[in-house]
């Protein structure tokens, strides 16, 4: 089974501020078709313009990861977490019981663009926590790159799910195979490029794709291509 979720089918919301496009339901934006996929709930591609951001706010019992595509995001947490994110980062907070944070544009002049992913995590109200590593180009090109997972494994940022976030760049030309275990799923989410999933699904920037009742996933980059890869239960 493959679902598709074309960049142009996303909700979008637009503040001044904020362009973003929501691949599941997010705030205002609600389709009873698309609320997430397994315990992936938010896929946002937000673009913030300079000076711009979200002013402090409080989350609970989420896993919240951003990945940066381009430009700098500013930081700052209640829990005493401070700095500004860049391509190649990836920061996670596993909000828990609570924890209050804002998210601005590092630049007055450029803006940011990045994705916002929300997983929901297997326990409620832990302890707060924060991590964030940079994913060096040379270690995500040609290859699924373990950037999340449940046990923190290859240096990748530990996560409250038995869910696991792979980063990859790959030449025009390329392909990577992905294997799922029985009973698993995953979503590609593509960022920039063009995919051929399998032998003839053609995935775009923007695009996402469910996959579940497969054992392995076959990805070809058309042209030079960056996308994200998630193992769920």
């Amino acid at each position: 089974m493959i679902l598709l979720r074309r960049s142009h089918e996303r909700g979008h919301a637009q503040h001044g501020w904020l362009d973003s496009r929501h691949t599941f339901s997010f705030a205002d934006y609600h389709d009873r078709h698309w609320m997430g996929f397994g315990p992936l709930r938010v896929i946002n591609e937000d673009r913030v313009a300079p000076g711009g951001g979200f002013a402090p706010h409080r989350h609970a019992n989420m896993e919240i990861i951003s990945y940066v595509i381009a430009g700098g995001l500013q930081h700052r947490d209640s829990i005493g977490n401070g700095s500004v994110i860049v391509p190649g980062d990836v920061q996670m907070m596993s909000a828990g019981s609570g924890i209050e944070h804002s998210e601005f544009n590092a630049s007055q002049t450029e803006s940011v663009h990045f994705l916002q992913i929300w997983i929901q995590p297997d326990r409620l109200n832990a302890t707060p926590r924060y991590a964030q590593q940079h994913f060096a180009a040379d270690s995500r090109r040609g290859v699924l790159k373990l950037v999340a997972s449940p046990d923190g494994a290859d240096s990748s940022l530990p996560i409250r799910q038995d869910a696991r976030m792979y980063a990859a760049t790959l030449p025009a030309g390329a392909d990577i195979e992905h294997t799922l275990h029985s009973g698993r799923r995953a979503w590609v989410q593509v960022v920039h490029g063009r995919l051929r999933l399998g032998a003839d699904i053609a995935l775009e920037a923007g695009d996402g794709a469910g996959i579940a009742d497969v054992t392995q996933l076959q990805l070809t980059a058309e042209r030079e291509s960056e996308l994200l890869l998630f193992d769920l239960p």
